[in-house]
């Protein structure tokens, strides 16, 4: 006689766990999400995926208006298109993975409620939505920035090319810790959504997005509080890669990563204790 199968199944224990292991067993999953998110954005548009272009290329011609023209602040040499365009698609990037997670369990109460499978491969489908935005902005920007080559105001380092992607993980980074630890406390206190999308934009204009950081006076401490933002230095190593223009300083940068590994872990850990009991609260 064959022995009886004897399947146990118990609470998680107290503790901590990441549960990375789990998500990648579910990476279909991940996936399966994100063709979602891009199909259902563009759905019943009339320009379709050609928007991803579209929004950066008309925020970028705002810029160099308002920026540009009418407030005269320069863009440190490098074309003012190209300059604008390259920061618009970075910071679109870190703005989609900190505000696509950041109301995460209000938002997918009901799908939480019926079916189980790890709650990260929500906010690891939206990185990756985010990502695919990116690659056609990017995309669009380095053939801006083809064409202005021969005018020799942009001077990539193609070398240093392989920097995108560690700016990329590390912007992925601390988007997403600080979206998990906001999007565990909108699922308690639902007044703080509405802040969400005001504290991005005001971020965006204390980052060097369209402004260069070589505008700001030396020894100021407006240089200094740029300087303690933690986007500044990949923005810059972004851009001093792409465009030659940007200025990077290693202690700095280091401070950046220290702040993006604590607010990973911050988010990771308030996400992972919120999810055994936010239906209760949502």
């Amino acid at each position: 006689m064959t022995e009886p199968v004897h399947t146990h199944i118990s609470a998680e224990r107290p503790g901590f766990s990441p549960g990375l292991a789990e998500l990648w067993q579910y990476r279909d999953l991940v996936r399966l999400f994100t063709k979602k998110a891009l199909v259902a954005q563009y759905k019943q548009t009339i320009l379709g995926p050609l928007w991803v272009v579209i929004t950066p290329l008309l925020s970028s011609l705002v810029y160099m208006m308002v920026f540009g023209d009418i407030a005269g602040i320069g863009t440190g040499g490098a074309p003012r298109l190209l300059f604008y365009l390259s920061g618009t698609a970075l910071w679109g990037f870190f703005a989609g993975c900190l505000s696509g997670n950041a109301g995460i369990f209000s938002g997918n109460a009901g799908l939480f409620g019926k079916v189980y499978f790890p709650r990260l491969a929500v906010p690891a489908s939206n990185v990756l939505t985010s990502l695919v935005r990116f690659g056609v902005q990017l995309a669009l920007v380095l053939a801006v920035l083809v064409a202005s080559l021969p005018s020799g105001q942009a001077e990539p380092s193609w070398a240093a090319v392989l920097a995108v992607p560690l700016l990329l993980v590390q912007l992925a980074l601390l988007g997403t810790g600080l979206g998990l630890l906001l999007s565990a406390l909108t699922a308690k206190y639902r007044d703080l959504a509405s802040l969400i999308s005001v504290v991005v934009q005001l971020w965006m204009f204390a980052t060097p997005v369209v402004y260069p950081l070589s505008s700001l006076p030396k020894d100021s401490s407006l240089r200094t509080a740029i300087l303690a933002n933690p986007v500044t230095m990949p923005m810059e190593l972004y851009r001093s890669v792409l465009l030659g223009t940007g200025k990077v300083f290693a202690g700095w940068y280091v401070w950046s990563w220290v702040v993006t590994l604590a607010a990973a872990a911050l988010g990771l850990w308030a996400f992972r204790r919120k999810e055994r009991d936010f239906i209760d609260t949502v």
